[in-house]
């Protein structure tokens, strides 16, 4: 039997989740949660196989999460659920640890096979994501200025793109102001722009805020 847990903030999305899961026999639902604290608090009394993970929550990102689960709960095999494209996303989240990654669109034709070969040991990707990660093989393709940045900055980047401010950012992720403003300055210099409207055109033109 594959035990799971799903993690996402809207209940709409684990409701339609469990729906789907409950028709095969060979898994089941234990326990579900709708942010990352709460995700954290019930691992320690719970032990599922697969945990479906939402990357976009508020607070803690998903690509945060999954540092911390590769260090406490490295045993949980994480499949990674998203709105967003996989070309920003999928690479970043199976190099922080996940599994496998799932764009939501695809939720109803993929969900059952991602959740059998991720609970086998097995990593999980679409063909877009296989492509992707054939031609970062290639050692002489120049590097795409956001893959240079932390998941942490990565994540302030889309914030400042979406026209958030510093303050808000700060309270959102619960650090410093002054914390979110070293952060901004490193994703400046690595992105070699000057300021926040050059952020928020690279965002939009890169589609990292779709």
């Amino acid at each position: 039997m594959i035990n799971i847990h799903i993690t996402d903030d809207h209940p709409v999305v684990r409701t339609g989740l469990k729906h789907i899961i409950a028709e095969h026999k060979d898994m089941k639902v234990i326990c579900e949660s709708e942010n990352g604290l709460e995700m954290m608090t019930k691992l320690l009394s719970t032990a599922p196989n697969v945990l479906i993970l939402d990357i976009t929550m508020p607070g803690v990102s998903g690509l945060a999460l999954l540092e911390q689960l590769k260090r406490e709960h490295p045993e949980i095999r994480v499949l990674i659920l998203s709105m967003h494209q996989e070309e920003q996303f999928a690479i970043r989240a199976l190099k922080a640890g996940a599994f496998g990654f799932l764009n939501k669109d695809s939720i109803a034709e993929s969900l059952i096979e991602a959740i059998r070969i991720v609970a086998s040991g097995e990593k999980y990707i679409s063909s877009r994501v296989a492509q992707q990660l054939a031609f970062d093989i290639d050692k002489d393709k120049e590097e795409v200025p956001y893959q240079r940045l932390s998941n942490r900055e990565f994540q302030i980047l889309r914030m400042i793109g979406f026209g958030k401010t510093v303050s808000e950012i700060s309270e959102e992720l619960h650090l410093s102001v002054s914390t979110i403003s070293t952060y901004r300055a490193r994703i400046l210099v690595k992105m070699e722009l000057k300021n926040n409207s050059e952020l928020m055109r690279y965002a939009i033109q890169e589609k990292l805020l779709d």
